[in-house]
């Protein structure tokens, strides 16, 4: 790019900043000198490709998707968290939210996670163990009792019955007096990496992916803040990805709900605001900061110039992060606390829109109040006293870095078109309706073929560790150690005891009629077509149970089958 059209880039961000709301902070050194919002290239220069950089709050937004950077606004502080029943959770919340987090993120137990209720057989033992036990909207409720859901936002990290979850948190909502439509949050809802990596599904593909298809049409008409899916490459990273694979695969599962979008006759600029994504932040500083950046810019550029969105909202790869769980070590848990950090920083450099801290002691269970104080000030630590919210991008125009920005958007680019090539072998002449990223995936998910480069990949760096060529401080170098054991947080099972009685005391208290009616209903849209989010709803009010709700769409769909892989 000429010097020219560089001071004119400037001159646009410049009258971009100067009409944006920024912070009342002090934007200077700890020495007191001032700091620019924004550097780039020196005036006069010329840079070859400077058009790919660029500048924050511009196509490709590699640098951000605000002029302001964090001057605007910071990162949110959204810390998982999830154990036991709802009220104790609720507990656990109500302390983040008075020690400064901005908004919650809602950890499930397994048998949530799976679609089934807590006196369930396949339950036994794990209830509230992983996260919070929620059965039905009255858990819901109480999960959030004296916390505002119309003015805190809510993330909840659940795919595969994220669609009747969602409902009982509508429900919540509806019954503190709040207005579904002012409701801001994200649901997971993503279950292409489920069948990819973390293996939490309910039925075959394509009715989640109907489900889906039925909740993005009833936020686009109801809800217009809440972000009815979050594309996580954080648990494809976690079974042993590398950076590239992670942020192709996940770009690669946003594509495929792009079309499912298209394929509903949704409008592009309408509903892919709705999108956003979560990443890993992992240790490798400057490569997950490259990824981070890459990822924005990919995602702008297929947004246009595939799907057709026009709108900057409608390109831009908006994203949650949390550090890397995989990095954590028993051994020597303290340590965790300076990866945490680290990874935490890469997140912020790389321009992440919130951001989750992973406890020192998560590695042997779930945090301890004190761990989790730790982790909430190690991003307050960030945010008030090293600087870097002072200004955008602060990395952009490095060498290495852009150099590593560059190297992981050719190497995901790759591996799209290897994904779209098993789409059109899979389908001679054609592709799936819903689009051709979307024959990929499900051809992939179909043949085992994204286990299979995920497992591939681990069990290199598997090796690379028993070979001593990488090195974890405490576990294959530099072991000595004078810590002692940590006490950690232990779930009681009699949780599980008072939540299977507590379900049951629910049940014989509703009507029952009512809660078959509705179940009926919901198996009629789910037969005929129709969008099923209003019979659910409908369902959920009656008070029909998680398991209930699954079960029968179990009974309809049936149950997926991994494909089996050596």
């Amino acid at each position: 790019m000429d010097s020219d059209a560089i001071a004119e880039g400037r001159h646009r961000w410049q009258a971009r900043y100067d009409a944006a709301r920024k912070r009342d902070a002090d934007f200077t050194t700890l020495s007191g000198d001032p700091v620019d919002p924004v550097y780039g290239p020196p005036p006069g220069s010329t840079v070859p490709g400077f058009e790919r950089i660029g500048w924050p709050g511009e196509y490709p937004f590699t640098r951000g998707l605000h002029p302001t950077g964090y001057r605007g606004r910071t990162w949110t502080i959204r810390q998982f968290a999830g154990f036991g029943n709802a009220g104790q959770t609720n507990e656990r919340y109500k302390m983040i939210l008075e020690a400064g987090g901005g908004g919650l993120s809602v950890a499930f137990d397994m048998p949530t996670l799976m679609g089934r209720d807590s006196d369930d057989p396949r339950s036994l033992g794990e209830v509230g163990h992983c996260g919070v036990a929620i059965d039905s909207a009255a858990d819901m409720e109480v999960l959030f009792d004296g916390i505002p859901l119309g003015e805190v936002t809510t993330s909840m990290t659940i795919s595969g019955p994220a669609v009747p979850v969602f409902c009982m948190y509508l429900v919540a909502a509806e019954r503190q007096g709040v207005d579904p439509g002012v409701l801001n949050g994200t649901l997971q809802t993503d279950i292409f990496k489920e069948y990819i990596a973390q293996k939490e599904w309910l039925f075959e593909p394509e009715p989640h992916l109907r489900l889906i298809g039925d909740l993005m049409e009833h936020c686009a008409r109801g809800i217009p803040a809440y972000k009815p899916l979050s594309v996580s490459g954080y648990h494809i990273r976690e079974a042993g990805s590398t950076a590239a694979q992670e942020l192709a695969y996940t770009l690669a599962d946003g594509f495929g709900y792009v079309e499912l979008g298209l394929s509903r006759g949704l409008d592009v600029d309408a509903f892919a605001p709705g999108l956003s994504f979560f990443f890993d932040a992992h240790l490798d500083f400057f490569e997950e900061i490259a990824k981070f950046r890459a990822a924005r810019r990919i995602w702008a550029r297929w947004m246009r110039d595939v799907y057709g969105a026009t709108t900057d909202k409608a390109q831009w790869l908006r994203f949650h992060t949390q550090t890397a769980g995989v990095s954590l070590t028993a051994q020597q848990p303290y340590n965790n606390v300076v990866r945490t950090a680290v990874e935490a920083l890469a997140a912020v450099l790389g321009g992440t829109n919130s951001l989750h801290t992973n406890a020192l002691d998560e590695t042997l269970a779930l945090p301890s109040e004190q761990a989790a104080e730790i982790a909430l000030r190690t991003q307050q630590v960030l945010m008030e006293e090293t600087g870097v919210a002072n200004v955008a991008d602060p990395l952009g125009g490095s060498w290495y870095v852009e150099a590593l920005t560059d190297r992981i958007e050719a190497d995901a680019e790759k591996i799209f078109e290897q994904i779209m090539e098993r789409g059109r072998r899979a389908v001679p002449g054609g592709e799936h309706p819903i689009g051709p990223i979307t024959s990929g995936i499900l051809r992939g998910i179909e043949d085992g073929w994204f286990t299979g480069e995920i497992a591939e990949a681990a069990f290199r760096y598997q090796q690379s560790l028993e070979k001593d060529e990488k090195k974890v401080v405490g576990v294959n170098c530099h072991t000595g150690s004078v810590t002692g054991d940590l006490e950690i947080l232990r779930v009681s099972h009699e949780v599980e005891r008072e939540q299977v009685r507590t379900l049951a005391e629910r049940k014989a208290a509703r009507d029952d009629a009512a809660v078959h009616a509705a179940l009926d209903a919901m198996l009629a849209a789910a037969r005929d077509g129709g969008n099923m989010i209003g019979p659910m709803l409908d369902a959920v009010r009656a008070e029909a149970t998680l398991g209930e709700i699954c079960g029968v769409l179990r009974d309809e769909w049936g149950v997926y089958t991994e494909p089996a892989g050596f």
